[in-house]
């Protein structure tokens, strides 16, 4: 993945914490954000859940869709979760990453 280009968009993400729960979060800065989740400064949900990993995300060119999609996600049942959670899985095997986060 281009480092420059995950600077330029903004994120709706999920992560799996170590327990097995997920957090699901926006953001304009991808790899930042992770980063501060796993150093304990994220959000206080996932300070006492570390390890994070990120399992889904999607790119929108502005906050305000991402904010949007971060509050649809949140209001969905587990399972969907982790139909998104699935279809990112394959679009990393499949190559198809790049071209779906592009904003």
């Amino acid at each position: 993945m281009n480092r420059n280009h995950l600077n330029h968009c903004n994120y709706t993400y999920l992560l799996q914490c170590a327990d097995g729960t997920l957090y699901c979060g926006w953001t304009n800065h991808l790899e930042k954000r992770i980063a501060s989740h796993n150093a304990g400064t994220g959000a206080k949900y996932t300070r006492s859940r570390r390890p994070v990993k990120l399992v889904w995300c999607e790119s929108f060119l502005t906050k305000q869709e991402a904010m949007r999609r971060e509050y649809r996600v949140k209001r969905m049942p587990r399972a969907k979760k982790q139909q998104l959670i699935d279809s990112f899985q394959g679009a990393i095997e499949s190559n198809d990453f790049l071209h779906e986060q592009e904003c």
